[in-house]
């Protein structure tokens, strides 16, 4: 079988090898190929297996998903209709479309290499795009090796070189945090009906608030902190200046989405969202960072979904390319 490519934080290589081996057997063999890059080289998962592994929240550590077709030396990349002849020999017929996804152990983005992909597949006929195609051509590069990698979108996690999704900033943003969210609505496909009621749980400085209002959701924003100025006279957002156990004991409304951004370890905000059950629409949907765990933040991370589990379906768990020390979970109340 051949390798397959998995990308982690840097910080949670150790934590996605761990689970790899929790999920799939103590014989896999795992070797670290850069400081985000691992390569599973014996007694691997079929690639659909560990996509849906870590789809579901089984694995929560691993990015993104590639099965490697060739690797070389950085000095000895053979010549770019060469590397089209490889990834073609891989497919049972000649594709209309391709993306094409390169990156670096660094932060380049290996852009030599993807206008050699897309002259040569271009070459043949080949519709070369960066995104949105059923087939994903992976090219990563290092100053040790230039690893090739194929794979379905459907298996690859998300549609991003190496699962580093890129957010265009704006001088509209409130916070950084505002990326997270926004990178679990793209990657998880969240449909936010239009029109809904939002609560927005820790909500200052309003970065969540405000991504929510780009999906015309009217939020009512809870935090005693401020919310930023440039909210200010926006009628559908609704700023509560007190704590969530204070708005719980006196709201009357049913919502149906619940965000929880908040700064406290992974049981307690869990909590929370347990208290916002009986403030929420059946089926109502949720995204929560658990944040921290300390010396062993896989386990704390488990004991988070534990408890969102009493009420809720946990849909996917996964450490995005913007979460830090924390991983973002998607639910839906029962």
């Amino acid at each position: 079988m051949p390798a397959l490519l998995f990308s982690v934080s840097p910080d949670s290589y150790d934590l996605a090898v761990r689970e790899l081996r929790e999920e799939f057997g103590r014989d896999v063999e795992v070797e670290r190929v850069s400081g985000d890059l691992g390569r599973i080289t014996g007694n691997a998962p079929a690639v659909g297996d560990l996509a849906a592994a870590c789809d579901d929240g089984r694995i929560v550590f691993v990015r993104h998903l590639t099965v490697e077709i060739a690797s070389f030396p950085p000095d000895d990349v053979p010549p770019s209709h060469e590397l089209a002849d490889l990834v073609l020999a891989e497919l049972p017929r000649h594709p209309a479309a391709l993306a094409v996804q390169t990156w670096t152990d660094g932060a380049g983005t290996g852009g030599t290499f993807y206008h050699l992909l897309d002259e040569a597949l271009g070459a043949r006929g080949i519709e070369v795009t960066r995104s949105g195609q059923d087939l994903v051509v992976s090219c990563f590069v290092s100053q040790r090796a230039v690893l090739v990698g194929l794979n379905r979108l459907a298996d690859s996690l998300t549609d991003w070189p190496g699962g580093r999704m890129r957010l265009a900033r704006s001088d509209d943003r409130v916070s950084r945090s505002e990326f997270k969210l926004e990178e679990a609505i793209r990657t998880f496909h969240l449909d936010l009906e239009p029109g809904g009621k939002a609560l927005d749980l820790g909500a200052s400085p309003g970065g969540w608030t405000r991504i929510l209002r780009q999906y015309d959701q009217e939020v009512w924003s809870v935090d005693p902190g401020a919310l930023d100025p440039r909210l200010d006279g926006d009628r559908r957002i609704h700023h509560i200046g007190t704590t969530a156990g204070e708005f719980f004991r006196r709201n009357q409304l049913r919502f149906d989405v619940v965000v929880n951004d908040m700064r406290m370890d992974q049981v307690m905000s869990a909590r929370v969202m347990l208290d916002a059950v009986p403030h929420l629409r059946r089926g109502a949907l949720a995204v929560v960072t658990l944040k921290g765990g300390g010396r062993n933040p896989l386990d704390a991370a488990r004991r988070g979904m534990d408890v969102l589990s009493k009420e809720y379906d946990v849909l996917h768990a996964r450490q995005l390319h913007h979460n830090r020390r924390e991983i973002t979970v998607v639910a839906r109340a029962r």
